[in-house]
């Protein structure tokens, strides 16, 4: 008997043809569209893409509702971020608590052993018997960055068939010749539950928890303590930012941090934001069962991050990183990824 997996369908070009893959592999094959804002029996445009697709490639398809597990373990946790004054990647919390435990869970409900995805990584199991993320041949698309959160058992249980592509294009040639209607279609840009509808995190927070609820205006503050004008909310900034500030200082000035208790955004020139040490907190051990102090890691402190040498030091609990040259604008709530070679040794959430 074939082994079943449910394979996460948006109706994209990448899930598509992840599916079809899997199928001409030997397996048996649940498209699965994980419907994150609608109550059950409603249905979104993608669902409906995605079982013409499913129908094509001649496998089962069915819609799950995960509106409650969405709602507090990925919208509730941005939330609580940015009213924290921290910026979150939603993305790494949704793929480890949704993507992966809830359609596992569901999926075993369906008879699957597997969860698949069309994401452009590479899951292998190392000679430590550890489970670990590798990055795709496709570099430019690499995904790996936002699977660092992934446990041992979700990677166990993973199969990722795009990883072996070396471009994006190759997988738009194989939905072409099959004739599916995701072939074209364009590539999603942002969170996805604020792409379109909003113009700015902070107007998807106004509308979710009304304006009197939000942190209302408070003091920019120059990095000398010096008070030189009035933000509209914490809410509405990040580390590093420097358009949207709306404050004239006679050169380009930066947010450095955002100082909650007083309700405070502190700003500095661009160099200030150079720093050589961080510290990460909620820890996930990829490839490694411990990290080595001894050890040069690549470190990425964000998703368009190229990477940079460090070292870390690591108690169990609170994750210290030295960086061998300074990175910018280093954003408390982002993801940091720590690299051993081409697999995720580890990520973890700056602090």
């Amino acid at each position: 008997m074939a082994n079943k997996v449910v394979v996460g369908m948006s109706g994209g070009v990448d899930s598509s043809v992840a599916a079809y893959l899997l199928k001409e592999q030997g397996y048996d094959v649940i498209g699965v569209t994980m419907e994150m804002w609608r109550d059950a029996p409603e249905v979104c445009e993608d669902g409906i893409e995605a079982k013409k697709i499913a129908d094509q490639l001649g496998i089962q398809h069915v819609i799950m509702h995960f509106k409650p597990e969405f709602e507090e373990r990925v919208v509730g946790n941005f939330i609580n971020e940015y009213l924290q004054g921290r910026t979150p990647n939603p993305c790494v919390m949704c793929n480890r608590t949704i993507k992966w435990q809830a359609l596992m869970e569901r999926g075993k409900e369906l008879g699957a052993e597997y969860v698949a995805t069309g994401h452009y990584a590479r899951v292998e199991q190392l000679p430590n018997r550890r489970y670990a993320v590798r990055n795709s041949k496709a570099a430019a698309k690499d995904q790996t960055y936002v699977l660092c959160q992934l446990t041992q058992d979700q990677l166990a249980h993973t199969v990722m068939p795009l990883g072996d592509f070396e471009s994006k294009d190759e997988i738009r040639a194989i939905a072409s010749k099959l004739g599916l209607v995701s072939a074209d279609k364009k590539d999603s840009q942002d969170v996805c539950f604020i792409e379109g509808d909003y113009d700015s995190y902070g107007d998807f927070l106004k509308a979710r928890l009304g304006e009197e609820n939000l942190p209302g205006p408070g003091d920019f503050v120059w990095k000398d303590g010096t008070v030189v004008g009035q933000h509209k909310g914490i809410a509405n900034y990040t580390i590093g930012q420097r358009k949207g500030l709306n404050i004239a200082l006679g050169k380009p000035v930066f947010v450095q941090k955002i100082d909650v208790p007083n309700n405070r955004v502190i700003l500095c020139d661009n160099e200030d934001l150079f720093v050589t040490d961080l510290t990460a907190d909620t820890v996930n051990l990829v490839s490694e069962e411990s990290l080595d102090s001894n050890k040069t890691y690549i470190g990425k402190i964000r998703y368009s991050d190229k990477g940079t040498p460090c070292h870390v030091t690591f108690d169990g609990e609170l994750l210290h990183v030295h960086f061998e040259r300074p990175v910018r604008a280093v954003t408390p709530g982002q993801t940091l990824v720590l690299y051993d070679g081409e697999y995720v040794a580890a990520g973890a959430l700056i602090r």
